[in-house]
């Protein structure tokens, strides 16, 4: 593997230092620095990042290639500035056997634009009756860490406290859908003003939060660790704020679509807005926005959701629920974070590559930018600002709420392990 010499590029939004790549590490970070037939990289006024982490990504694969797969989602990912992803599990079949997240795992390392470690399934076949092989799914080659039965609440008290026990015994997690079913039967929307002026099934924000409180305190009383998927209220925000006053193990995530987008949009009734948990109000963006800045919230995860055309280019009730984000998240998360003052580059560092790496356990992600560290980097050209043209994604779906919208930043380059999967905006 040849040596990068990248040059001049603003470390977590730092002074301008240089950065040596050499065989897939990181050898010396400095200023002035050379390196005889090194490839250079011009990054004068770019900001340098760890390779960023999502915690919360559909790769479809098996069963919906359709709508996206390994290679397709990992070639989003490193767009993006991923270096890995944490491939949920409603897939067809579900992975809910050590068998299935293998074969995900497998077409991550056969791909090789990210790392992909395959989230596993809490129950059997996502239906909330019977604990899966969580077990076999850690001691598989995949090694598996976070189980979620995300696009399905784990509803059950009785289930939801045998999933906390069961990980404990290996440090793994159990990341919540929180939703009650029960209070958002025939939902399509936020339940507020605006759901009540459209006439359509309204999804309330107690039927998050009442399922967090629910399992902050099963976490505490089990002595294990919980973390909530895509919250997305005001109310579940303080709840997860007193859980860790408390000292209860809870993490938690937000979307970047939740941290710009609110329910007034759905006035439009264009499906590309339908999404799980809905978009709620700008009271609950702020909060939200607040959140994150504090820490409260741990991370931003995109819930990536890829949908084939069909799926989306329908009436509002029979479209499904979901976006694509991982090419367009460190835009977002700019647009609503670093330029209106509420975290500078290192605080995004934090939020999207340290936490989510940490939580997940994904082993030479989400580390300093320092000699000895792996070279799994991404670099961001801060000052540009451009239309978001979905015609131009890696991901097979387009459906994104931001086509035609004008966002900060480009990611131009993407190493993995001083691998370049991303060149000047292009895929290796």
């Amino acid at each position: 593997m040849s040596k990068i010499l990248i040059r001049g590029a603003k470390v977590l939004g730092g002074e301008p230092q240089d950065v040596l790549i050499d065989g897939g590490t990181i050898a010396e970070v400095g200023s002035g620095l050379s390196a005889e037939g090194a490839e250079v990289v011009e990054a004068e006024g770019k900001v340098l990042l760890p390779g960023l982490v999502d915690l919360h990504t559909h790769l479809r694969e098996p069963g919906r290639e359709d709508s996206e797969t390994v290679l397709t989602g990992t070639r989003a990912a490193a767009s993006g500035g991923y270096t890995t992803v944490f491939a949920m599990a409603n897939t067809f079949p579900v992975a809910d056997t050590a068998g299935v997240v293998e074969q995900v795992w497998r077409l991550g390392k056969e791909h090789g634009y990210c790392d992909v470690q395959p989230i596993g399934a809490v129950t059997v076949g996502l239906e909330g009756r019977k604990l899966a092989e969580l077990g076999a799914m850690h001691e598989s080659a995949a090694g598996v860490t976070v189980f979620s039965d995300d696009g399905k609440c784990v509803h059950d008290a009785v289930i939801m406290r045998r999933a906390l026990e069961y990980v404990k015994a290996f440090g793994g997690v159990v990341a919540q859908h929180a939703q009650e079913p029960r209070l958002t039967e025939g939902a399509e929307m936020n339940e507020g003003i605006v759901s009540a002026e459209l006439g359509l099934g309204g999804w309330p924000a107690v039927a998050e939060e009442s399922i967090i409180a629910r399992d902050v305190l099963l976490a505490d009383h089990v002595g294990s660790r919980v973390h909530i998927c895509h919250l997305s209220t005001a109310g579940s925000v303080e709840i997860v704020r007193w859980a860790k006053s408390r000292g209860i193990a809870v993490t938690a995530e937000v979307t970047p679509h939740h941290l710009l987008l609110t329910d007034e949009l759905v006035r439009t009734y264009n499906p590309v807005y339908k999404v799980n948990p809905p978009l709620r109000t700008e009271r609950d963006v702020m909060a939200l926005r607040e959140a994150l800045a504090d820490g409260t919230i741990d991370i931003v995860a995109t819930d990536h959701a890829p949908h084939p055309h069909e799926d989306k280019d329908c009436e509002w009730a029979a479209a499904a629920m979901g976006m694509v984000g991982l090419e367009t998240a460190l835009s977002v998360v700019q647009e609503t974070m670093v330029d209106t003052g509420l975290l500078d580059w290192a605080g995004v560092a934090d939020r999207m590559s340290v936490k989510p790496a940490q939580i997940g356990q994904a082993t030479g992600h989400g580390r300093p930018v320092s000699a000895g560290e792996p070279a799994n980097l991404t670099l961001v050209d801060t000052a540009y600002r451009g239309l978001v043209e979905p015609a131009g994604f890696a991901s097979r779906s387009r459906n994104t709420p931001y086509e035609g919208r004008e966002l900060p930043g480009r990611v131009t380059h993407t190493w993995l392990r001083g691998k370049a999967t991303l060149v000047d905006g292009k895929l290796t």
